[in-house]
C-alpha cells in the first residue's frame, strides 16, 4: 500500500470515528449560506455534495430548493442518519459511497458541486481539485466551505495534529485549502474563475468543558486522538486543547460560544 493509499485509509478511519451526525448541526448553517452564495440552486440543477456526512448542511437544503442532489462520501456510516434526515425533511436524495480523490462519476457529470469541510481532509489536495473540476459541467459552480488555519478550529486542527505521529511525506494539511491564494493555484490553472471571502461560524456550548468533552466523544478526530495517545498522555493534551477553548470564549458567563473561520470558494468552470 503506498503512503498516499494508507493516508485514505486512515481519513476514512477518522470520520467513521465518533457522531458524525451529532456535530453537524454545529455547522450546518454553512450550507445554507453557500447555496445562496451560489445562486439558482433549484429545479432543473443537478448538484453533487462532496465529503456530505449525514448530509444536513448542503445536500438537505438543496434538495429543499428543488434541485436534484447526490450526497457522496469516503464512507456510508452515516447514510442511515442522512436518510432519516432526507425522510423527515420531506426530499429525495441519493447516497453514494465516493471518494473526494476519485468520484464515481463522468466528466461534467453536475451543475453544481459543493463540499463543506469535506474535501479538504483528502490527502491529494492536487487530485481533489481535478474531480472537482472534471465532474462539474462546463460553465458550472463550484462551492466550497474550508477552514482558514488561522482561525479558532485551524488552530484546534493543528494542536490535535501536533499529538499525534507524522503524517506520510508530501502530505499537506487539511488547513491549506482555507488559504485563498493557495486555493486559486489549485483551481484556476484548471480554468476556474474564483471569487472567495472569509467568514465566520458561531460555535455554542454550555460550557467550555462540555464542549470538549462533545468533542471527545463525538468529533471523529478527536475520538481517534485520544485512542491513540492512551489515557496519561491523552490528559495531558486534552488540558491544551480546553486551554484553547477557554482562550477563545466570547462569553464570561461560564457558557462557551466562539467564531470558527472558514473561506468560502465559489468557483465558475470554464465555458
Amino acid at each position: 500500500m503506498s503512503a498516499m493509499d494508507e493516508a485514505r485509509r486512515r481519513n476514512r478511519a477518522v470520520w467513521e470515528a465518533g457522531n458524525w451526525d451529532a456535530v453537524a448541526p454545529r455547522v450546518e448553517a454553512v450550507g445554507p449560506r453557500l447555496l445562496d452564495s451560489i445562486g439558482d440552486v433549484g429545479p432543473g440543477v443537478r448538484l453533487l455534495d462532496v465529503g456530505t456526512g449525514s448530509g444536513g448542511a448542503v445536500a438537505i437544503p438543496a434538495a429543499q430548493r428543488g434541485a436534484e442532489v447526490v450526497g457522496a462520501d469516503i464512507t456510508d456510516a452515516w447514510f442511515a442518519d442522512a436518510r432519516r434526515r432526507a425522510e423527515e425533511a420531506g426530499v429525495e436524495v441519493e447516497w453514494v459511497v465516493g471518494d473526494a480523490v476519485e468520484l464515481p462519476y463522468e466528466d461534467a457529470s453536475f451543475d453544481v458541486v459543493t463540499s463543506t469541510f469535506g474535501h479538504m481532509f483528502a490527502p491529494d489536495h492536487e487530485a481533489a481539485a481535478r474531480e472537482l473540476v472534471r465532474v462539474c459541467r462546463p460553465g458550472g459552480t463550484i462551492g466550497l466551505a474550508c477552514w482558514t488555519p488561522d482561525g479558532h478550529m485551524g488552530r484546534f486542527f493543528m494542536s490535535l495534529g501536533a499529538l499525534l505521529p507524522a503524517p506520510p511525506a508530501g502530505f499537506k494539511p487539511p488547513g491549506a485549502w482555507g488559504v485563498e491564494p493557495y486555493v486559486r493555484g489549485l483551481l484556476e490553472p484548471l480554468g476556474v474563475t474564483l471569487e472567495a471571502r472569509r467568514t465566520t461560524v458561531l460555535i455554542e456550548a454550555p460550557s467550555a468543558e462540555l464542549q470538549m468533552w462533545f468533542f471527545e466523544a463525538n468529533f471523529g478526530p478527536v475520538v481517534m486522538a485520544k485512542a491513540a495517545l492512551g489515557e496519561e498522555r491523552w490528559a495531558s493534551a486534552r488540558a491544551g486543547l480546553l486551554a484553547i477553548l477557554d482562550e477563545i470564549n466570547m462569553r464570561d458567563d461560564g457558557t462557551m460560544a466562539a467564531e470558527y473561520g472558514y473561506l468560502e470558494t465559489i468557483g465558475r468552470t470554464a465555458e
